[in-house]
Parts: C-alpha cells; sequence; structure tokens
C-alpha cells in the first residue's frame, strides 16, 4: 500500500459521525456475534470430550483436566489480547489524530510483539506442560489427559496469537464484520472437527482427548489465514511493512502502558484459576467434582462474558478514537450505552443460571456429586453477574485512555485481593457451597473501585475536552 494513500478526515471516518447508538451497534454486533461463536465452540470442545469414557468417575476427571487447561489457555488469550488491546488503542489515537505513520508503526510493532509470545509459549508447550499438571494434581488420568491437550494448543499456538492480532487491527478501523468471519470460521472448523479427530469419524483418526486439541488449532490457523488476508487486502487505513515490525521504543511504549495492564487482568484470572483450585481441593471427598464444576462454570458463564467483552471492545475503539478527535459527547454516549447493554446481556444471564443449571450441566455427563455441586454454584456465583455488567462496561474508558492500571487494580480486587481470601475464610466452614459466595463478594470490591476511577478520569480527561 502507497505511502503516500491519505488517512480519512476524523469528521469524515464513521467512528466520528455516524449516530453513536447506531455506530456502537453496527461495531459490536459482529464482534458479540463471533465472541458467541467462539463460547459455543469452546462448550462444545468439553461437550464431545465428555463422551470419551462411559464411566462417569472417568468423565469427571476429564473435565477436571479441560478445567486445569482453563488458566493456561486463558494466559494465551490473555498476552494476545493485551498486545492487541495495546495496538488497537494507539493504532485508534492515531487514526483520529490523522498520524498515519504512527498508525504504522503500532501494527508493525503488534506483529513483532506476538512473534515474541509465539515463542514463549511453544517453549512452555514442549517443556512446561507435565510439570504443571504434577503440581496441580496426583491423579494419573487428569495428569495425562490433561498434558496432551494443553501441550498441542500451546506448541501450535501461532494461529491463535495472529488471528487474534488479526482481529484488533480490523477493529481499530472499525472493520467489525470482518472479525465475525474470521472468528466464526475458525470456530464454526474446530465444532465440525470436534467429533471427527476425538471419535475417528470415516476417515479421521481416532485421538481422544487429543483430537479436540487438534481441531482446536486447525480452527485458530483458518481464522488466522483470513485475518492476514482481510488486513492486507480489505484495510486501506493500516500497512504493514517490515520496517515497521522492527522494534520501536517510543512506539512499543504507549502499547505496552496499555497492553501490560491487559496481560496482568488475564494472568490474575490464571491465579485465581490455580487458588481456586487449590482451595476446592481441601474438600478431599469431592474434589474432582467441585474442581470440574469449576471449568465447567468459566465455559458456561462465557456465553454472556465474552459477547460483554465483545461490546467492550467495541467501546474502546470508539472512546480512543474521538479521544483523539475531542468529541467528548460522543465518548459519555458511548459510556452509558455500553453500561446499559450490558447490564441486559448479564441480567439475561442470571435469569438463565437461576432457573436450569441442571439442564446446562446435564450436557456434560456429570455424575451424582458434579451435578449436585453445579447447580448450586451456578446459582450463587451467578448473582454477580450485574455487578460485573458495571465494572467491566466502564473498564473500556480506562484502556481506551491510557489508564490501563486502572483495569488492573479493579481485576486484582475482583480475581486475588478479595476473591481468594474470601474463598479460603469461606472454606473453613467445611461447606464447598459455600466457597461460591467469593465471586460476588469480590465483584462488589472490584465495582466500588471502578466507579472511584471512573469518576477521576472523567474529571481528568474526558470533562476538560
Amino acid at each position: 500500500m502507497s505511502e503516500s494513500r491519505k488517512l480519512p478526515d476524523p469528521r469524515e471516518n464513521k467512528m466520528g459521525i455516524m449516530p453513536v447508538g447506531k455506530l456502537l451497534l453496527t461495531m459490536a454486533a459482529p464482534m458479540i456475534l463471533s465472541m458467541l461463536v467462539q463460547a459455543l465452540y469452546n462448550v462444545v470442545d468439553s461437550l464431545f470430550v465428555a463422551r470419551i469414557y462411559a464411566d462417569t468417575a472417568k468423565t469427571d476427571k476429564i473435565m477436571a483436566a479441560m478445567s486445569l487447561a482453563f488458566p493456561i489457555q486463558n494466559l494465551q488469550i490473555g498476552f494476545s489480547t493485551g498486545v492487541g488491546v495495546g495496538v488497537n488503542a494507539l493504532l485508534s489515537k492515531s487514526l483520529g489524530q490523522g498520524n498515519r505513520a504512527q498508525a504504522d508503526r503500532a501494527a508493525g510493532n503488534g506483529v513483532f510483539l506476538t512473534a515474541v509470545i509465539t515463542v514463549l509459549f511453544m517453549l512452555f508447550g514442549f517443556f512446561g506442560t507435565r510439570s504443571y499438571y504434577e503440581m496441580m494434581s496426583d491423579d494419573a488420568l487428569i495428569v495425562a489427559s490433561g498434558t496432551t491437550y494443553t501441550s498441542i494448543c500451546c506448541v501450535f499456538s501461532l494461529g491463535l496469537f495472529v488471528s487474534i492480532l488479526c482481529e484488533r487491527l480490523l477493529q481499530a478501523t472499525g472493520r467489525t464484520v470482518y472479525t465475525m468471519i474470521t472468528q466464526g470460521t475458525g470456530a464454526i472448523v474446530n465444532i465440525i472437527l470436534d467429533p471427527c479427530f476425538i471419535f475417528g469419524l470415516g476417515f479421521f483418526p481416532k485421538l481422544g482427548i487429543a483430537g479436540a486439541a487438534v481441531a482446536t488449532v486447525i480452527g485458530q490457523f483458518c481464522g488466522a489465514a483470513l485475518g492476514v488476508y482481510f488486513n492486507l487486502r480489505k484495510n486501506p487505513d493500516v500497512s504493514i511493512r517490515l520496517k515497521n515490525i522492527k522494534p520501536e521504543g517510543r512506539t512499543l511504549r504507549p502499547i505496552l502502558t496499555v497492553g501490560v495492564p491487559s496481560v496482568i487482568m488475564v494472568a490474575i484470572g490464571s491465579v485465581m484459576n490455580v487458588g481456586m483450585t487449590a482451595v476446592l481441593n481441601t474438600f478431599e471427598t469431592v474434589k474432582v467434582a467441585a474442581v470440574g464444576v469449576f471449568g465447567t462454570y468459566f465455559k458456561l458463564q462465557s456465553f454472556f462474558f465474552m459477547p460483554l467483552f465483545g461490546l467492550n471492545n467495541a467501546s474502546i475503539s470508539i472512546v480512543a478514537y474521538n479521544f483523539g478527535a475531542r468529541q467528548k459527547a460522543r465518548i459519555v454516549k458511548t459510556l452509558k450505552l455500553a453500561v446499559t447493554t450490558a447490564m441486559g446481556f448479564m441480567l439475561v444471564g442470571l435469569v438463565v443460571f437461576q432457573t436450569v443449571p441442571d439442564v446446562l450441566l446435564g450436557l456434560f455427563e456429570p455424575s451424582e456429586d458434579f451435578l449436585a455441586i453445579g447447580q448450586r454454584a451456578l446459582r450463587i456465583i451467578s448473582w454477580h453477574f450485574p455487578i460485573a455488567a458495571v465494572g467491566i462496561a466502564l473498564g473500556a474508558s480506562f484502556q481506551a485512555l491510557g489508564n490501563g492500571i486502572y483495569s488492573t487494580i479493579t481485576s486484582l480486587c475482583r480475581q486475588m485481593l478479595a476473591l481468594l481470601p474470601a474463598a479460603y475464610l469461606l472454606s473453613l466452614t467445611g461447606s464447598v457451597n459455600a466457597v461460591w459466595w467469593s465471586f460476588p463478594i469480590a465483584e462488589v470490591v472490584s465495582v466500588t473501585f471502578s466507579l472511584i476511577f471512573f469518576a477521576r478520569i472523567y474529571k481528568q480527561k474526558i470533562k476538560t475536552l
């Protein structure tokens, strides 16, 4: 693409002139739809894996193995979205200012950072997965199954990282419909291939839990290939050139300023998962079922949280662009609509988890202990959904305006500083059901900080525009 190509005037770009309600809908809807498909194939993975064994005791163990894979997969997504959010914020701001050269440098340095994290996770896949599972469980089936699944997902993680970076570049320039295609295609490929590789349908080999991992990485590479194509052919606002891939301090600093807190937030989530697993392992007679329920909850709640994150990503792009273009009213209206919409999503989630937890858990071939613990867990934990909606929606302003540290603090409160101590203290009651109340408790603490930080950032950066 020619260096002489001019950016559209901020007053002509849709993020600067389209009615905010329509803009948020058109940008968020494709991401929400693709996130829902993403959530679906995460659940489908477990649905098929749960049917590998006829013995419900073994099913509980393999579900526990999948649950223990979640912190590692969460870290993969965290590192890649951290880079993506940092690039997204800088790129959107640069476009709002009409700075084409800075936008291209942001994209190029994003490619460099993606290469670095790919190598790190490949090394962990080769050398660290078995040690991780042996640290988390003493059950041979859990260790063997989990090591197989997680090592494949890490060694072949390039597709995941490239697809997420490409999606963020498309989001930053307002071309979210293409992200729907990339994520949707990857998810559909994975859903189709899951039973083929797990059970050996037709000419496919029967690989068991390894088949679930193989289907996952093939789907990710399909999404990555489409993401690269759309950025090269359909995204004229960004030009990825070899000279811009070279790391540059003045470009990496703003990317990492926003991106590192995002990585830390997800890393905190992974530490939380490890900590909660340790707490649940203290209930010796039901620990396998409790750990499996914990992981299954996260897969089910993704149907509501993933769309919320899609809405959040759209809000980040709109807020960052209009901050660069100094359009205060559009920033305020975007955040109001985001909070309202997020609340709607999570109220639906609350109703579903309260009314049909047995139906949701029944999809995973549960044992009697798994089902009994799971029904109580889903009903108790889901009370924090509407509270989380407010904090996550307002968090878009923290990242878009370069105050990612606020997001880090609220996430620390939600997932470590409040959640884990509460979970440990509640476990002393001797009831595993009491532990689930730590989620609503932690969310109240987190949203309190979110409101305080938003008041501060509004006064310092938004009000003065």
